[in-house]
């Protein structure tokens, strides 16, 4: 197979571009630096289709690797023949190239392994070819051999019909349409084992749907029920179709003798010998399937999660919500630095309402503090109460806004927090990292374990490996299309960096503490363990405001320098006017970008991206996206009535559905019917985790705590 040309009728692209992606790929390059830097060269293929390319192969290479061992397997056999050499060679995917190697395969003792060591298969050949003139019962007493424990003509038939079981189980083309047939025809059938019980797999307690046609999320659902031991879980196979085509491929002639043998040797090699294997191979396809969707979703809403505004310039009250143990506050100034913690007491069973308030207005007082920062855990809704009174009876504006606090628990118990804040509780932690989250989602969020960061779903049943290579590759592309500050950057967010390892992240960290601060980016060579590759894959990534260089602050190569200064000159522009920010007309000086990027030796796509960065230089691309809503009341789902129009935060994205929430403490489900008028197939299509939507309450059950919400609000 030529993977290359593969590859690129997969992905719709140019076979150069595939070319040239896989040699940089090869070349130790990293993606986001191969999309960013090396758009000439791979005909700008982004980081997505990029990923994509590199997935394929992955799995082509490992495709070919097997084919050649099970292809070396058959001949040290002696049994390659040019037609299976062939077929082998041809074969797309693994499960053709194990079907085709399944009659050649080392086994262990089968019946039809023990049969032919009693001298059988003749007789099973002469079934098989159905040319028995005289009696069967005749034909096999030929083959009784007391030695060979073959004691009468009925064990020989016997022997003789596991060996044509096994021969028809290993036969590539029927397993093939055996497996098409069930796809095509079969039903995946779940039922409760106490159809009493009450969990939440009951809408699978007597489930049946067509193969064919099952969703990802349902797939996923009856998996863990069936993991759980709730459900038993099957595939109703096409049986009847299934017999009936085999019948035709082995049955060739009207033989009475052979016939009603080969009618009987049929089911049970199917029933005994395939049908469990291609159930076993249909569900965990069905299941790769699933997850691979569930995890594109959970990488999407990730990204969007990630690439949320940073809240800038205000001094932020981390607020971590609690009953017993106290409600922890932390307060962060604008740059993420911690000024002061404390406990309050206004929840049961303390209810110390004003003795908090008192606290509060004094923080507030002293700091400056604009901003409260919410977590929506337990205590939540009390804690948002008090917020709103106190908001009421202070003269200077302050609002707050509720956010997601998953994987703050598991960030404040980790280690990395023990060594960011070795003399705070978990408690302390957890609020800074409430207030932190708000200012700079990204490099906040990049602590924690991407699993943990609750927008996805089903995520402890998938593939852990993929899934974790899948976020990861979501973190790292969104870290480098934003940068880093060289100069204030954690270690866990220069990780990410393109060409930087966890170990050149902490001494990029220890080289800052013991210099002082990086003033121009080829220092970063001085750092242990980090040489000219890594430089070269980082570089366009790190940022150092005030620097010697003002490109240092932009994302402009440092092997495009040259040219970006003769471009500045040409333009009746100076280094200077960089950092001045007056270089934001540059793109209209540029008439033609192919004939200037030939006079200053570099590729016109990159000449472009130079003048975009010229313009707007440390731009963050995250400025763009939606900003979050900030509240200073309160409402709660007893308010809410069917027909209520509300402001909402989308916070998670679904096979069904997208989850808002629109400040009650519970998210509303808008189902996915209810997003837009027209058909979609994924919610994904309309909208994304951080979006601003408007919302109308359809139904409210509040015993059950579900809201029901539409998009569709002229409905």
């Amino acid at each position: 197979m030529d993977i290359i040309v593969k590859i690129s009728e997969e992905l719709g692209i140019k076979k150069t571009q595939t070319e040239a992606a896989v040699k940089l790929i090869d070349e130790g390059n990293t993606i986001p630096f191969i999309a960013r830097y090396r758009k000439e060269v791979t005909g700008a293929l982004n980081d997505e289709q990029l990923r994509n390319l590199h997935e394929r192969l992955v799995y082509l290479r490992n495709l070919e690797e097997r084919k050649e061992t099970v292809l070396n397997s058959i001949e040290e056999q002696g049994k390659l023949t040019e037609e299976l050499k062939a077929q082998i060679l041809a074969a797309e995917t693994m499960v053709v190239v194990e079907d085709l190697y399944r009659p050649y395969k080392p086994k262990r003792r089968t019946r039809a392994i023990i049969a032919k060591e009693k001298g059988l298969e003749p007789l099973a050949n002469v079934i098989s070819l159905q040319m028995i003139s005289t009696s069967l019962i005749e034909e096999a007493a030929k083959y009784i051999d007391a030695e060979k424990e073959v004691n009468s003509a009925e064990e020989a038939i016997a022997g003789a019909k596991d060996i044509i079981a096994e021969s028809i189980s290993d036969e590539a083309d029927y397993r093939s349409k055996i497996r098409d047939l069930t796809v095509k025809n079969g039903r995946l059938i779940s039922i409760a084992k106490d159809p009493e019980a009450e969990t939440v797999y009951e809408m699978y307690y007597d489930f049946n749907e067509p193969v064919a046609k099952l969703a990802g999320h349902r797939v996923l659902a009856v998996n863990r029920g069936e993991n759980e031991k709730i459900l038993t879980v099957k595939i109703e196979a096409p049986v009847e179709d299934i017999i009936r085509y085999l019948e035709k491929q082995i049955i060739v002639k009207d033989n009475p003798e052979t016939t009603p043998v080969l009618q009987e040797v049929i089911v049970d090699a199917y029933e005994r010998l395939i049908a469990p294997s291609i159930e076993r191979e249909i569900r965990s396809d069905l299941t790769e399937k699933a997850e691979d969707g569930a995890i594109k979703v959970f990488g999407k809403n990730l990204e969007q999660l990630l690439m949320q505004p940073p809240i800038a310039g205000q001094v932020v009250l981390g607020w971590d919500p609690a009953f017993r143990t106290g409600c922890k506050l932390a307060v962060v100034d604008p740059t993420g630095k911690v000024l002061d913690t404390t406990v309050i007491y206004p929840t049961a069973p303390q209810n110390k309402i004003e003795e908090a308030k008192l606290v509060l207005k004094k923080l507030i007082s002293k700091y400056h503090i604009t901003l409260i920062s919410l977590g929506n855990g337990t205590a939540s809704r009390e804690s948002e109460q008090v917020i709103v009174d106190l908001l009421k009876e202070i003269p200077v504006k302050v609002q707050y806004i509720i956010v997601n606090e998953s994987g703050a628990s598991v960030y404040s118990a980790s280690k990395l927090a023990t060594e960011e804040f070795p003399n705070f509780d978990v408690g302390q932690r957890s609020a800074t990292s409430m207030a932190r989250r708000l200012q700079d989602p990204l490099a906040e969020l990049v602590k924690i374990d991407p699993k943990s960061i609750g927008v996805g779903q089903y995520q402890h049943d998938m593939n852990q490996k993929k899934l974790s290579e899948t976020l990861g590759g979501v973190v790292e592309d969104c870290v480098n299309k934003v940068g880093v500050d060289l100069n204030t950057a954690s270690a866990s967010l220069l990780e990410y960096i393109s060409g930087i390892s966890k170990t050149i992240a902490k001494n990029i960290v220890a080289y800052r503490e013991e210099n002082g601060q990086f003033d121009n980016r080829k220092q970063l060579l001085k750092v242990a363990k980090l040489g000219p590759k890594a430089f070269e894959q980082c570089a366009g990534f790190m940022r150092i405001n005030g620097g010697k260089h003002p490109l240092d602050a932009t994302g402009v190569h440092p092997e495009s320098y040259e040219a970006t200064e003769k471009l500045l000159e040409k333009l009746g522009y100076t280094l200077e006017d960089v950092t001045n920010r007056k270089v934001e007309g540059i793109s209209k000086k540029v008439s033609n970008y192919d004939k200037l990027a030939e006079e200053l030796g570099i590729g016109a796509i990159t000449l472009q991206d130079i003048v975009k960065e010229l313009e707007k230089p440390a731009r963050d691309p995250r400025e763009d996206m939606p900003k979050p809503i900030l509240r200073s009341d309160v409402l709660e789902m007893k308010d809410l009535t069917p027909g209520m129009i509300l402001k909402g935060t989308v916070r998670n994205v679904i096979d069904f559905g997208a989850f808002v929430d629109i400040g009650v403490h519970q998210d509303g489900l808008v189902h996915i019917s209810q997003i837009c008028d027209k058909y979609i197939k994924h919610p994904l299509e309309v909208v994304s985790v951080g979006d601003i939507v408007e919302v109308k309450v359809m139904s409210v059950d509040v015993k059950k705590q579900r809201i029901q919400l539409t998009m569709k609000l002229n409905s």
